[in-house]
């Protein structure tokens, strides 16, 4: 693979990222296949389908595989989220999911960079704003709180599902706040996905008051001084529009887009 070709990328990521099953998985974590579809079920939440690709599904077998994993959830009483990235065939998979009743939520791009330049960075918060890597359960409540202020929504589903990740391997995943005078401003994770040159960074949101501040770009370098240490050599993001450019500023560039397509019962 030539130094960050596009299209080399992409494949890599849709070999090694897509459709991979945590292993060990996170207690209450349910496992399924339907097809090429894996379907993921998580304790006290909803689900989560996603492929490495659909197999040349089309036309009716792609709406009967659709339908069923609708139909599933509609019987669980549990909301569903449908993975779907730009580059995925057919091209009127966006437009089968629509018919079936799932809704498209906002857009993000799949961004790819080198971690050594990232890793050779010294991590710098802004005066008086400190990161600290966290496992407690108050500090993964404190990031919910901050993140619900962020997005005026419920998060306790965010303190659950990092709760039950660390737990069922604490070598896998790693939390780090950034904290000024005793409150969580923002908070990031890396996920080291084992076996794969690939460590994948989430999180990110920061509370309005601190933001354009260098924050984010603090958390990335600190968590790809994290990942160096463990070996990997290149960083994944599910970038939001507000956090792209400043990954591309760093070395990121766009593989793809996904977006997530979500039926509620």
């Amino acid at each position: 693979m030539t130094d960050l070709d596009i299209d080399a990328l992409r494949r890599t990521y849709d070999n090694q990222l897509r459709a991979r099953v945590p292993d060990p998985l996170p207690e209450g974590t349910v496992v399924e296949h339907d097809g090429p579809l894996v379907r993921m079920l998580y304790a006290g939440e909803g689900g989560f389908l996603t492929y490495r690709d659909l197999g040349g599904l089309t036309d009716a077998g792609l709406d009967d595989l659709i339908a069923r994993q609708r139909d599933l959830f509609t019987t669980l009483g549990r909301e569903v989220e449908w993975k779907l990235h730009g580059h995925d065939q057919p091209a009127d998979l966006a437009d089968r999911l629509r018919a079936a009743g799932f809704e498209p939520q906002d857009q993000e791009t799949v961004v790819i960079g080198p971690l050594a330049p990232l890793a050779a960075m010294l991590p710098v918060p802004p005066k008086g704003v400190e990161l600290r890597e966290v496992t407690t359960r108050a500090d993964l409540d404190r990031i919910a709180r901050m993140e619900e202020q962020v997005w005026n929504e419920p998060r306790d589903w965010l303190a659950d599902g990092l709760e039950r990740e660390i737990a069922a391997d604490p070598h896998s995943v790693t939390v780090v706040v950034a904290e000024a005078d005793g409150e969580v401003v923002s908070a990031g994770w890396v996920r080291y996905v084992t076996g794969t040159p690939f460590a994948t960074l989430w999180g990110g949101s920061t509370l309005e008051s601190w933001r354009r501040r260098g924050i984010y770009r603090a958390l990335v370098t600190y968590r790809a001084r994290l990942a160096g240490v463990r070996g990997h050599t290149m960083l994944q993001v599910d970038a939001s529009d507000d956090s792209r450019p400043i990954l591309e500023r760093l070395g990121f560039v766009a593989v793809t887009t996904t977006t997530p397509y979500v039926y509620t019962p």
